[in-house]
């Protein structure tokens, strides 16, 4: 006689009941067995101390083992993620690398096309080269503002040459000795240089002013000054190399001050400017 279907299910469940009790009787034998080891390592028993130990092995190991393909995972996601990003830095930078490539050609092209108009105009192009010099004094009283180099003659250094500071315009040489050489800075009450005013090209003279900054003088009636222009060197009187930037313009009530690019009193190294002529 085949067994019914309500037999069948009580003997599955029957089957799962035993295999609960196996379960909770294998949970009760492993914590009795730990609190057993624990009681007897407190006896310092060599037996038990070298179980104990093997025990370790084989958890850390097993540990160690069970851990391995989720670090895995964890470093090939990593590795993945890595990727992307190096691949969108990549192609962040190609793309800046063509612009500045770009731009690159169109300065050396504006540079190109400014050096022939500029003998078109009046045969004139300016060829500079610089040599380093390092301060050695900082000259400040409360009328003189200037700086000692250690260039002279020795090194070609001539009165009148500029003297710059990261591209910017601090002021030229006015004293050379053999070894060293003095710089008259803008910021002093007796330098005086032409210069030219953008946007607009307006044409002045900057003085000046015995402190830390510069004043506009001597600029034409009922010419407006934008407050923020950018003062370059004019090249009036072929003295200095004109486009060189000395600083930004501040409206002060009535008059226009400069603020110079250049921080005069943390001057530690200088340029000072060969500049020549190159005739058509």
């Amino acid at each position: 006689m085949e067994p019914s279907r309500d037999d069948f299910v009580i003997a599955i469940r029957s089957a799962f009941l035993k295999k609960g009790t196996k379960q909770r009787f294998s949970l009760i034998f492993l914590l009795f067995f730990s609190i057993f080891l624990i009681i007897l390592s407190k006896f310092n028993f060599t037996a038990i101390n070298y179980l104990k130990i093997g025990i370790n092995e084989i958890v850390y190991r097993t540990s160690f083992v069970a851990s391995i393909p989720e670090r895995y995972f964890d470093h090939s996601y990593r590795s993945i993620e890595s990727h992307i990003n190096f691949y969108k830095d990549y192609n962040l930078t190609k793309e800046e690398l063509k612009k500045l490539k770009s731009e690159k050609y169109e300065v050396q092209y504006l540079v190109a096309e400014n050096k022939k108009l500029k003998k078109v105009l009046d045969d004139i192009y300016y060829l500079s080269d610089s040599i380093v010099a390092k301060v050695l004094i900082d000259k400040q009283s409360p009328f003189l503002r200037s700086i000692i180099i250690n260039k002279g003659s020795k090194n070609s250094i001539k009165k009148g040459m500029p003297v710059l500071s990261d591209n910017y315009l601090i002021g030229k040489v006015v004293e050379v000795n053999y070894l060293t050489s003095r710089v008259l800075l803008l910021s002093d009450l007796n330098s005086k240089i032409p210069v030219t005013l953008e946007p607009n090209s307006i044409q002045s003279i900057l003085s000046g002013d015995g402190d830390v900054s510069g004043t506009i003088q001597y600029t034409k009636e009922n010419v407006s000054i934008n407050d923020k222009s950018i003062v370059y060197t004019s090249g009036s009187g072929g003295l200095l190399k004109p486009g060189i930037p000395i600083g930004k313009v501040i409206k002060n009530g009535n008059k226009y001050d400069v603020d110079f690019f250049i921080d005069f009193s943390q001057l530690r190294y200088v340029n000072i400017m060969f500049f020549s002529e190159e005739k058509n």
